[in-house]
């Protein structure tokens, strides 16, 4: 009996995220790593978790996907100004993703998006939130 994927299925898959220009944003093929998820864990949007339902080992699909379903949309309350003073003795330089420290203590990446004197800004949104994208998924395994 082959094995598709439903929600609860755990999941192992290989996934390259293209931008709309073909550009490779992330691949698990890089590393050799493949994701491993549990569809309806919520560590992907409900739109991507349904186009891999009923996909099975084997199983290869290109999905794409609006901004609001992969990434989400820029959250003008993620852009975060401060004070030149807290990064005293780093480089600071537009474009650069640095770790924050969240509410709850865990890291937060966030990309300097602006230097102006004293003030820095940073973006916690996700760096691919506001673009379409194409997942290229190959399912390894379902169980």
């Amino acid at each position: 009996m082959t094995i598709t994927i439903q929600k609860d299925s755990s999941v192992a898959l290989h996934f390259t995220i293209k931008l709309e220009d073909g550009s490779v944003a992330d691949s698990t093929y890089q590393a050799n790593k493949p994701a491993r998820l549990v569809v309806g864990d919520g560590s992907l949007s409900d739109n991507f978790e349904k186009c891999l339902l009923g996909l099975k080992a084997g199983d290869k699909k290109s999905i794409a996907l609006e901004a609001q379903d992969a990434f989400g949309l820029p959250n003008p309350d993620n852009i975060h100004h401060m004070e030149r003073s807290r990064f005293v003795g780093q480089e600071l330089e537009v474009g650069i993703i640095m770790a924050f420290s969240g509410p709850d203590g865990a890291e937060i990446p966030g990309i300097i998006s602006e230097i102006n004197g004293d003030s820095v800004t940073v973006d916690f949104n996700h760096p691919l939130s506001g673009q379409n994208v194409v997942f290229d998924v190959e399912i390894l395994s379902v169980d």
